[in-house]
């Protein structure tokens, strides 16, 4: 007590409570927010050097030229079969006369039949001719392997076909025309096979895709 008083009639402040004598530490600063993922950076568009793509390249010269000369032989082919059927009536006494060559002893009944029967096979064959031409070229358009031994078979099958129009049904006059037409298909289909047989044309079968390995740009046709 006698401290107590004495620190009183001095006038000194009392000693402050422990709590009073710690102090506060600051407070932490508020906490960013992460930052986020920076976006990823789109592919180049001009360097596909590493990434091949398939394109739609035009085909080499030489396959144009064996596909022009293909088409012209189906149109001069469609063209011969049509006139042969529109000068059916007047070739008929001309085919009876070959067939009557080979044996003048039948009736005329039999000859006629006979005449019908060998015009309605070359009529046949030339059709058939045609059929199988459209299917080839599609063939060879897909870049079918086997397609150039298809065009040959069906070129020695238009050879065969040509020799037996000529000799039955292409006669007199009105068989001129035809016997043109069927010479200029036969040309048309031989030319347009050498053409297939060309090294180009060949590469051309052999890659099956059209595939780009450089910068994006107009694709040239290859020789």
């Amino acid at each position: 007590m006698g401290s107590q008083e004495l620190t009183r009639r001095s006038g000194a402040p009392a000693p402050s409570a422990p709590q009073a004598q710690t102090r506060r530490s600051p407070a932490p600063p508020p906490s960013e927010p992460a930052a986020k993922p920076a976006k990823p950076e789109r592919p180049a568009l001009h360097d596909k050097a590493a990434a091949p793509v398939m394109v739609k390249m035009p085909p080499p010269a030489a396959v144009r030229l064996a596909q022009i000369c293909w088409v012209l032989s189906l149109v001069v082919g469609a063209i011969a079969v049509g006139y042969l059927f529109v000068i059916r009536q007047s070739i008929d006494p001309d085919i009876e006369a070959i067939v009557r060559e080979v044996d003048a002893s039948r009736p005329s009944e039999t000859i006629s039949s006979a005449a019908d029967i060998v015009f309605w096979c070359v009529f046949g064959a030339m059709v058939a001719v045609l059929l199988v031409q459209i299917t080839v070229l599609v063939s060879f358009n897909n870049r079918r392997d086997n397609a150039r031994w298809w065009m040959l078979g069906i070129l020695l099958f238009l050879a065969v076909t040509v020799l037996a129009a000529r000799q039955f049904v292409a006669v007199g006059d009105r068989g001129i025309p035809l016997d043109r037409l069927l010479l200029i298909q036969l040309g048309l289909s031989a030319l347009g096979l050498l053409f297939c047989i060309i090294p180009a044309a060949l590469r051309w079968t052999a890659r099956k895709h059209d595939v780009r390995r450089g910068p994006a740009g107009n694709p040239a046709p290859e020789l």
